[in-house]
């Protein structure tokens, strides 16, 4: 694994995810309980197929269980989480498999549209995944086939999720154990933007004139499940969708492709070009604004404004039989704001997704 970045002529160190915390620890401690021995260091092996070493503490060894931690390290790009204690215990049972649980300090989804099963913890499918390969490889080493049972927990979760978005995206009681490559790269704001310049360049460079543009890893996900064109002229673009469109001009572009979730584009819908949560958060108000178009009465348009993810909206849209007009709506809107951004000089494709419902508009 790379330990730094080159950005803006400054060298960063990289980090790694809260996923991969977990994933070191349950490791740890799946080694521990069947060598006896103590762990002080881990090798974990990454979604990407490489190893990171990580060092291991405060290792303990009850009569059924094996605990361990790791602490976070964001490296150069610090958040809420960097330098907490996240912990694996870990011990085996009869029922065949590798079974993960969050406890103490780990959100629970109380919402729809999240990378989690509503009721269970907020633990994303990558490191899911993640523990699961790693625990299992050290499992085949000792030639046990029985069932591992894995709880994570987070003794100052509930404390540092106040000051993540997790209460406002259905997400109480802790932190998320996210990670989908398991590796933190540090880059401000500005090298983001820059580097997308870059890369929208070298695109242009290989003699396109069509560009597909998306948020991030979920929307790429979906386009590769479910419409299978991503190519050598795809773009991930975070939250930053207006300096993409203002570079398409600049470029020569002749034409771009956007796919996002309903949730980033009902923001678009609103004139929202950088979607970040910390710019502002209106989706409900949209929505509840074209549901009262389509004569939905003070109730409907109060339980909107209290939903917490656009798939609950959505919920309340289907039920009131005003869905496909409101996101017919909402997809103008969109279009109305990225063609107003770009001056109408190249020719613009929107589709809309949301997880469970596929493709919207």
């Amino acid at each position: 694994m790379k330990e730094y970045i080159i950005k803006n002529g400054k060298k960063l160190r990289c980090g790694f995810t809260t996923g991969t915390c977990a994933t070191a620890a349950a490791t740890a401690a799946t080694l521990m309980i069947f060598s006896g021995e103590v762990v002080d260091n881990i090798l974990v092996k990454l979604p990407n197929g490489e190893k990171l070493a990580i060092d291991i503490k405060d290792q303990n060894f009850n009569s059924t269980d094996v605990s361990c931690a790791v602490i976070k390290d964001g490296g150069d790009d610090i958040d809420a989480t960097d330098g907490i204690m996240i912990y694996a215990t870990v011990k085996l049972v009869e029922t065949e498999g590798i079974h993960i649980e969050g406890g103490t300090g780990v959100g629970r989804v109380t919402q729809k549209g999240l990378n989690c099963p509503v009721g269970g913890p907020a633990i994303n499918s990558g490191p899911i995944k993640m523990i699961t390969e790693n625990v299992k490889s050290i499992c085949e080493q000792y030639n046990y086939n029985k069932g591992v049972s894995v709880l994570i927990t987070v003794p100052e979760g509930e404390k540092i999720a106040k000051k993540t978005f997790n209460p406002h995206i259905g997400i109480i009681g802790g932190i998320s154990i996210l990670g989908s490559t398991g590796i933190v790269e540090p880059m401000s704001e500005k090298a983001l933007i820059d580097s997308l310049k870059i890369e929208m360049n070298v695109i242009k460079e290989k003699g396109f004139n069509k560009l597909l543009a998306f948020p991030g890893n979920y929307a790429q996900s979906f386009i590769d499940r479910t419409l299978n064109i991503r190519g050598e002229n795809s773009l991930k673009f975070s939250n930053y969708l207006g300096e993409v469109l203002d570079y398409c001009v600049e470029l020569g572009f002749e034409e771009i492709l956007i796919v996002g979730h309903i949730g980033k584009m009902v923001k678009v819908a609103g004139g929202m070009m950088n979607t970040h949560s910390h710019n502002g958060d209106f989706r409900m108000e949209i929505f509840s604004c074209y549901a009262g178009l389509y004569n939905s009465g003070s109730e409907v348009i109060k339980e909107i404004l209290s939903c917490v993810t656009t798939e609950q909206a959505l919920d309340i849209l289907k039920r009131e039989n005003i869905e496909k007009q409101v996101i017919k709506k909402i997809s103008e809107k969109a279009l109305f704001y990225i063609n107003k951004r770009i001056d109408n000089k190249l020719k613009t494709n929107l589709i809309i997704y949301s997880n469970d419902k596929g493709i919207l508009n």
